[in-house]
């Protein structure tokens, strides 16, 4: 098994993963990114991403992904990673690649002087969990994911535009 970075030519297969990924999340008709979309956040034209990959492969196929971005911490005064996703082909686990992906992402942080890797599991996620667990990782409880997106998003968007003078952040 090889990890390497993901290059443009694997974008086919880290789309295929990722609508693995949500079949996998019982959320089959969920994703709507495309590989232009990806392209334009892991290969942009300017050539500064704002989104990386890892793809594992065995016998010159890729069978996982770690889709990764650089995250900052206000109380270390240092960036780190955030794992958007983590996904190993369900007929190719228990040969690593899930724990050479993380090894790979936990090199990055040492090398950088990046201070977390973090990611969320959903609850119900009991093999996960426990993987992550055997590595060491611990779950974060005490803090609660929140998120606005979709027609929550737009309307208060909207709410806080015509609330606010000019454009923020």
């Amino acid at each position: 098994m090889n990890v390497r970075e993901a290059t443009r030519s694997d974008l086919p297969d880290i789309l295929r993963l990722v609508h693995a990924l949500a079949v996998y999340e019982k959320e089959p008709d969920a994703v709507e990114a495309t590989e232009d979309d990806f392209a334009a956040v892991m290969f942009p034209e300017d050539g500064h991403p704002n989104t990386y990959g890892l793809v594992a492969e065995a016998d010159g196929r890729i069978i996982g992904i770690a889709i990764w971005f650089y995250t900052f911490s206000t109380w270390t005064g240092k960036n780190g990673i955030w794992l958007e996703d983590l996904f190993v082909d369900p007929a190719q686990r228990g040969n690593g690649a899930g724990k050479a992906l993380l090894g790979r992402l936990a090199q990055i942080c040492q090398k950088r002087g990046l201070t977390r890797l973090e990611w969320c599991v959903l609850k119900w996620n009991e093999p996960s969990i426990g993987f992550y667990r055997s590595l060491g990782a611990e779950d974060q409880s005490e803090w609660e994911t929140f998120r606005l997106d979709g027609g929550a998003l737009d309307v208060f968007a909207n709410q806080s535009s015509a609330n606010a003078s000019g454009e923020g952040a």
